[in-house]
């Protein structure tokens, strides 16, 4: 609701402030923080060298304990796994170099639902324990009744046992102190109120502060408190009960709050024969403990999750899946670029040591975007939850984080072509008509995937007639035609075969040559009348590539079914947009907002009639449908671009030529309308949906009936995949950005794209929380359609194909033509490229820039000295992660474990000299790592868990579904 700012200033400063000076005082006292955006806030803000030196001797004293220990709370069910690791990364880095500490519990009370991926990502980050609270009401309920919340999970199928962590679900009370009290109309137990904004009052005194604890009424505060206590303790095995004291923006005033809770906690113990209870401060770690130590042998729970997530009967919070999705879009294409320009940095560093660029300079342009990017993970950022002059900020922050990050990419390929100073490689589209003399234009297209991948790049012309070549002057395949988008350019497709991690340079030029690009040819269909179409006499429209043969019936325009051409596999396959309707005022029903979705009935059908366009050319061809809401309207609301592409012999075309690619645009829509766009097929699926969980691993989601609100409570999260299936054939999607997505009929799956809702619940209106979104958005979706074996080739590999698609810059060198290099080197980018097999994934190469000891005792001694390393960032770690994208069992080749050595995988980045293996954020030597092994009857005794095994002369084994974490250092360093 409030900028960072505005919060710090609020109230955010003085609970750190305020908190510390409390600890100090009294020993017993005690708080657990978790995000450390805000901390690290004060931290360099705020806090002055005496609070430094205090919040030191608390950590060690256990008064303070940080939780989670990521820059924020990320959402679990919008957000990709490599932006969960990112921002916890993040997080942990500063803790570690800072203070020694690494957290080992996680506080995720307020995302809405709880996916299985974070357990997993918390296990392999050290943890021994995970606490989560929003979970559907109904399944809490039934949890609670039967002393159900606490279990072991197993996130992971493949990684089982290994990698389980004990979780503990809030009961039905959460994470927010119970403030009703009998004995008085104020609320209980909050005594410093709730925070004021913009400014902290000047008095003191704030709205809403509880009756303070007196001689009259410490007795029924007491009894208040141990009546809710024993309520709860019913709920759980052991007689340990966690009573969480505080809830949003609280402690901002700190003494009054322990001044109170001092009195009624010591009242509770002097008369706990009378109370039967004890009460002591805790920290999340202290309640883990306690219930550790009992030694109780706990169910295991699979792979399956808690979304979506509904707080009552209409109530389900599935709408945030698709709330703000040029947000969404925005945040994924940032996350990506980040991806790139880590790798990119990485090898430059190592391959040019003496380069002019300031390294440190540098690493500040890629924190500004490893910040944003974390941030935005926020359970009320990427969610599009937030009010709206939040997202702006949010939006803003990551724009300048791409700026930067761009800018740093273009400074570096600048820096290694040696170009004279006169010449520049900007990292914006340069002017085309500028008419300068003798330049020639150049487009750098860099892979930041660590496979070799043949794919299209899209640069905007302002000719047809065009040519481009390659770094020795050879012809390269492109094609060139008008663009959708304006009547003013042109479109041009380059076909680029790019190795692991390298990048190339193509030469652009306008010219009428015979080696001019092809040219896209465009027919334009009459607008066809849906309503009344002709159901007989079907003309069938083909467009045709190697893989499939796609059929758009020309009595209506629309899609009419697709064969894969190598099994001859015919699905009827239709696709159109509905809108459900919503309804905006809580005086006649339930509300859709940003976090509700609450539909009416059921979709309708939007558009009466469509036109159609086909551009095609001896590469591509291009589908253009207009979706108009009848036949003589101006303007359309919805479009598709269906793009398939034709690989020309010599190129590897698999991936190419086995996705459909679409481009949807939609909005601006009416207020209280939500649009989705749903593909039919003729696959019996019996109305099972298949969906991604952060795009580590897949959920099965049956249909399921419900008394009340049956639509909305099938709607589940697409980060990256979902699919339908018969018994041979599957209907892949992949997506750049999160959706809510659901099957709503037998062989259906759609797709929410857009919301644009208002309502008049005051709370809503009072924060700009009415989502009156009138953007058009333009996300794009792949499909992919063939046997389940093929799919499943298929499917990882084009995900991240779509995820990182190649950086593309542009800029004109003027002066000398470059000359062609003594031997073809396909990589001018940097010499050897880095590869991995097609079933493993290179996750992280950076330079992350931390300067504390991987030797733990060292480390802890030094802080304790006071002598961490101060001054510039350590360029001599590199950062590596490796995952295996497979399940055990899922492909008969891929999920086999695979042998890396790591050696000659980064040979192209120098000699390696040393490897370590890490926990996935980088702050445990794995061999060290011992996390808490909870009993279960599977495994009846108790220890300490080891992780995996590691390598020896820098040869790793990768098994399904790990993420293995490496420091790697070479030599010269």
């Amino acid at each position: 609701l409030f900028f960072f700012q505005e919060s710090m200033h609020a109230y955010a400063a003085n609970v750190y402030t305020s908190v510390v000076e409390e600890l100090v005082k009294e020993k017993q006292r005690k708080f657990i923080a978790v995000e450390q955006e805000f901390f690290r806030l004060w931290w360099d803000a705020v806090a002055t060298d005496t609070y430094k030196q205090q919040v030191h001797q608390l950590l060690q004293e256990g008064q303070l304990e940080f939780v989670i220990g990521g820059q924020v709370m990320h959402d679990e069910a919008v957000t990709l796994i490599d932006d969960q690791i990112l921002q916890l990364t993040e997080g942990h880095g500063f803790l570690y170099e800072t203070f020694g500490i690494r957290p080992q519990f996680s506080w995720h009370v307020d995302p809405f639902g709880a996916s299985a991926t974070t357990p997993t990502l918390f296990a392999l980050a050290g943890f021994n324990a995970h606490l989560i609270s929003r979970i559907d009401y109904d399944l809490k309920a039934d949890m609670q009744k039967n002393k159900k919340l606490q279990f072991v999970w197993q996130g992971s199928p493949s990684l089982s046992e290994g990698q389980e962590i004990f979780t503990h679900v809030m009961d039905q009370y959460s994470y927010c102190t119970p403030s009703h009290i009998p004995f008085s109309n104020r609320s209980g137990f909050y005594w410093n109120g709730i925070a004021a904004f913009p400014d902290p009052p000047k008095d003191g005194v704030y709205p809403n502060m509880s009756l303070p604890v007196t001689d009259t009424n410490i007795h029924l505060y007491a009894q208040t408190m141990v009546a809710n206590i024993k309520e709860r303790a019913a709920w759980f095995r052991t007689s340990d009960v966690l009573w969480p004291w505080g809830c949003d923006k609280q402690f901002f005033n700190a003494s009054v709050q322990y001044s109170n809770m001092d009195l009624l906690l010591d009242y509770i113990n002097k008369h706990s024969d009378e109370f039967g209870v004890t009460v002591q401060y805790a920290t999340v770690g202290d309640y883990f403990q306690a219930v550790y130590s009992r030694n109780l042998t706990w169910e295991i729970r699979d792979s399956q999750d808690f979304l979506p997530y509904s707080t009552e009967p209409f109530q389900a919070w599935t709408g945030f899946y698709t709330s703000r999705s040029t947000l969404k879009g925005i945040a994924r294409k940032a996350s990506s670029l980040l991806y790139a320009g880590e790798s990119f940095f990485a090898q430059y560093v190592r391959k040019h040591p003496a380069s002019s660029i300031c390294k440190c300079g540098a690493l500040k342009q890629l924190q500004s975007l490893r910040w944003a990017v974390s941030e935005v993970q926020h359970h009320d950022g990427i969610t599009g939850t937030e009010s709206p002059k939040v997202k702006d900020m949010y939006m803003n922050n990551l724009m300048y984080g791409m700026f930067n990050v761009k800018k740093l990419m273009a400074s570096i390929i600048f820096d290694m072509n040696n170009a004279k100073k006169n010449g520049e490689v900007y990292s914006s589209v340069y002017v085309k008509d500028s008419g300068i003399p003798d330049v020639d234009h150049y487009v750098v297209v860099y892979n930041p995937l660590a496979w070799n991948i043949t794919t299209f790049v899209v640069v905007s012309v302002s000719h047809l007639a065009m040519s481009v070549y390659d770094e020795l002057g050879h012809p390269v395949p492109a094609q060139v035609q008008t663009s959708a988008e304006s009547h003013s350019t042109y479109d041009l497709y380059i076909l680029v075969a790019i190795s692991g991690l390298s990048y190339r340079k193509y030469n652009v030029k306008p010219l009428n040559g015979k080696q001019s690009a092809f040219i896209g040819r465009s027919v334009k269909y009459k607008r066809k009348d849906i309503t009344r179409a002709d159901q007989q006499n079907r003309q069938l429209l083909p467009v045709v590539n190697n893989c499939y043969q796609v059929f758009f019936d020309q009595n209506t325009n629309l899609m009419h079914s697709i064969t894969e051409r190598e099994t001859n596999q015919t699905v009827q396959l239709t696709q159109e947009f509905l809108e459900y309707h919503v309804n905006g005022d809580v005086m006649k029903g339930p509300i859709s907002d940003n976090y509700l979705f609450a539909p009416n009935a059921s979709a309708v059908p939007v558009s009466k009639a469509v036109g159609l366009e086909v551009v095609s050319g001896n590469l591509m061809t291009e589908i253009r449908q207009y979706f108009y809401s009848n036949v003589t309207s101006e303007d359309y609301i919805y479009a598709v671009y269906t793009r398939m592409y034709t690989v020309p012999e010599g190129y590897d075309g698999k991936l190419l030529c086995h996705r459909i690619e679409q481009e949807y645009s939609a909005g601006p829509l009416e207020l209280n309308r939500e649009a989705v766009l749903r593909t039919s097929t003729n696959l019996n699926t019996r109305q099972l949906l298949y969906t991604d969980s952060n795009g580590y691993q897949i959920q099965k989601r049956p249909f399921k009936a419900y008394v009340n609100n049956t639509v909305a409570r099938n709607y589940y999260p697409m980060v990256q995949t979902a699919y339908i299936e018969d018994d041979t054939t599957r209907l892949m999607l992949l997506a750049e950005r999160a959706h809510g997505v659901s099957s709503q009929g037998n062989g259906q799956v759609e797709v929410m794209l857009h919301r644009r809702l208002w309502n008049n619940l005051q709370w809503d209106l009072n924060y700009s929380l009415t989502l009156n979104d009138s953007s058009v958005v333009r996300p794009v979706i792949w499909l992919i359609l063939g046997t389940k074996a093929v799919t499943n080739i298929l499917y990882r590999t084009s995900g991240l194909a779509l995820e990182h698609r190649p950086v593309v810059m542009f800029g004109a060198l003027s002066g000398d033509k470059p000359k062609p290099p003594r031997r073809l080197q396909q990589n001018s980018a940097h010499g050897s490229p880095v590869t991995v097999p097609p079933n493993l994934h290179l996750q992280t190469l950076s330079i992350p820039g931390w300067r504390y000891s991987s030797n733990h005792a060292e480390q802890v001694h030094s802080i304790r000295m006071g002598k961490q390393k101060q001054g510039d960032a350590d360029f001599s770690r590199v950062l590596l992660r490796i995952r295996h994208l497979y399940e055990v069992g899922e492909d008969p080749v891929l999920s086999q474990p695979v042998m890396v050595n790591l050696k000659s995988l980064l040979k192209g980045l120098g000699s390696v000299m040393v490897v370590e293996e890490r926990s996935l954020t980088g702050t445990w030597d794995v061999n060290t790592l011992k996390r808490w092994k909870w009993k279960t009857a599977q495994y009846p005794s108790k220890g300490l868990s080891n992780s995996t095994e590691t390598s020896e002369n820098c040869i790793v084994t990768v098994h399904p579904k790990e993420i293995r974490t490496f420091f790697v250092y070479f030599q010269g360093q």
